[in-house]
């Protein structure tokens, strides 16, 4: 049997990157998926989920929009009865040091990022009380666990991310409702190509980020949609308030060239 038959999970920025990795592989172990995301699918990629689960469904909408938010997920109980499942997979990257940011690109990203997961989460939460059951899955950053360099409004979102989950995960456990988070590394998404991957970016920091995943690559979105699929599985019936880092050991600890010394360095 598939490990979500018969659940309904509801995905935020599923349209690409490690929303769609999670919506796609949600779909193909039984699940109902409704995915959300400000655009459409790029390259009608959402034909692939609907292949997998037919009553898969999709609606544009902002996740900054509290309305538009509560819309889908009263579409989505009229629809298919339930949300048991939430994914906060939505996010924009932007960052550098505070003093050359602006309050509209810092509120931008608190908004999309931190503000986005907390509408989402409370749009689907009367439900899941009500239900006495459900189970969310936030999307993080290993940013969000330990600073980065140029990245102030991007690891505030995102430590802010991880602490609301925590919160989530105390407040609603004794109600049956399980809340975790998934902090990924560096990840080869569209987010990523557009930053990092970017040919603007230097190729030696490139280098020495990937260099600091201790398994020497950067991640694949279908890797933190395996780790979102068993934190929103009965696997994880006993985890709540967690931050897992999938990060390929880049939080492990820091890499100062002692490895290759050693003949350990591949």
């Amino acid at each position: 049997m598939s490990r979500l038959e018969g659940q309904v999970a509801l995905i935020t920025g599923a349209a690409s990157g490690i929303g769609f990795a999670t919506a796609l592989r949600f779909a193909r172990e039984g699940a109902t998926v409704v995915g959300l995301d400000l655009a459409e699918s790029a390259g009608g990629e959402w034909k692939q989920v609907e292949d997998a689960a037919p009553a898969a469904r999709f609606h544009v909408a902002d996740v900054r929009d509290a309305d538009a938010q509560n819309a889908v997920v009263a579409s989505t109980l009229e629809e298919c009865g339930a949300v048991d499942i939430l994914v906060t997979a939505a996010g924009i990257a932007n960052g550098g040091p505070v003093h050359l940011i602006t309050p509209e690109d810092w509120q931008h990203v608190q908004d999309v990022n931190l503000k986005g997961t907390f509408l989402s989460a409370k749009a689907v939460l009367p439900t899941m009380l009500e239900r006495k059951r459900g189970n969310i899955v936030t999307i993080a950053s290993v940013e969000g666990i330990e600073g980065a360099e140029g990245g102030s409004t991007y690891n505030a979102s995102k430590g802010g991310v991880i602490l609301l989950t925590k919160n989530m995960a105390m407040d609603y456990g004794r109600m049956g409702i399980r809340v975790n988070c998934v902090c990924p590394g560096f990840i080869d998404t569209p987010l990523f190509r557009s930053v990092v991957g970017n040919d603007a970016f230097p190729a030696e920091v490139r280098e020495r980020i990937k260099t600091q995943h201790k398994l020497g690559r950067f991640g694949k979105p279908e890797e933190i949609a395996g780790a979102a699929l068993f934190l929103a599985s009965d696997d994880a019936s006993f985890v709540t308030g967690v931050a897992l880092p999938v990060d390929g050991g880049f939080t492990a600890g820091h890499g100062v060239g002692v490895v290759e010394m050693m003949g350990l360095g591949g």
